[in-house]
């Protein structure tokens, strides 16, 4: 497995398609939700399994400090690193940025996941496309 940062419009087709894979088709967000304005002002990646796209994830600089969005595996690699792969290098691409906290809004039941990665919980829950959430932080060392 080998995540990249977007550098080719197919790379980022491939991050929408698996955004929407996950988000759309399975949590049934909707499309117009998911794919939103801050598209252009992001840092996008996609881990790849050979040639195959599995996973994505998008980030954006607000008010000094990180913000990670979107991350999503398909349901078949799950379990297998790739979700630390991701976050892994994205961390390494907001510490070259001098970035040194990072937020994201969790969903609640990856909640476990963030946590095992250092992250902690900031805020109360909230829902984002009916879906439950939770402000999460981590300080970069």
């Amino acid at each position: 497995m080998k995540v990249v940062k977007v550098e080719t419009n197919e790379q980022l087709q491939d991050a929408f398609t698996i955004r929407k894979k996950v988000f759309v088709e399975e949590q049934h967000v909707p499309y117009e939700l998911e794919i939103d304005e801050f598209e252009d002002d992001a840092a996008h990646f996609v881990i790849y399994d050979e040639d195959q796209p599995i996973g994505a994830g998008r980030f954006r600089f607000i008010d000094g400090n990180g913000k990670v969005e979107r991350i999503c595996i398909l349901p078949a690699f799950r379990g297998t690193g790739a979700g630390k792969r991701m976050m892994n290098a994205i961390e390494d691409y907001a510490h070259a940025s001098e970035i040194n906290v990072l937020k994201l809004n969790a969903q609640t039941s990856a909640i476990p996941f963030y946590e095992r990665l250092g992250y902690h919980i900031v805020s109360d829950e909230f829902m984002d496309a009916g879906i439950p959430h939770k402000t999460m932080k981590k300080e970069l060392e």
